[in-house]
C-alpha cells in the first residue's frame, strides 16, 4: 500500500522541525555564485572541530544556476553555534558570508503548493 500524501508530508515536515530544533542546520548566505559543495564543506571543517554532514546550494528551479545561499548540516548543536560564531561574517571566495541558524521554511503561498 502507498502512503497517504497528507500523511507522507505531514512526516517530512516533522523530521525538517525535528532536525532545524535540534540546531545543526545553518544558513550560509551572499556565497559568491561559482562556490561548489565541497569547497563550503571544508570551510566549515577548516578548524578540525566541526563535522559537515551535508551541504545543500539552492538552486533556481527554472535556471538551475545558484542562488547565491546554501544550508549546512553540522553532526551537532555545539558545532553549529561554534560555526555561527567564528565563520559569519568571514570572507569565503571573496564575499563576507552571513551564517544563521537555519528556520523552518515559511509558505507564503511563493513556489509550488504542498499536497
Amino acid at each position: 500500500m502507498g502512503q497517504i500524501p497528507a500523511l507522507s508530508s505531514f512526516v517530512r515536515n516533522a523530521a525538517l522541525e525535528r532536525e532545524v530544533a535540534m540546531g545543526t542546520r545553518l544558513y550560509v548566505g551572499n556565497l559568491p555564485y561559482g562556490a561548489k559543495e565541497q569547497e563550503i564543506q571544508d570551510f566549515f571543517e577548516q578548524s578540525g572541530a566541526r563535522q559537515v554532514t551535508q551541504v545543500k546550494i539552492i538552486t533556481d528551479r527554472e535556471t538551475g544556476r545558484p542562488r547565491g545561499f546554501a544550508f549546512v548540516e553540522l553532526t551537532d548543536a555545539k558545532m553549529a553555534e561554534s560555526a555561527i560564531a567564528e565563520l559569519h561574517g568571514t570572507q569565503f571566495g571573496g564575499r563576507k558570508i552571513v551564517v544563521n541558524q537555519a528556520h523552518t521554511p515559511r509558505n507564503e503561498g511563493r513556489g509550488r503548493p504542498t499536497r
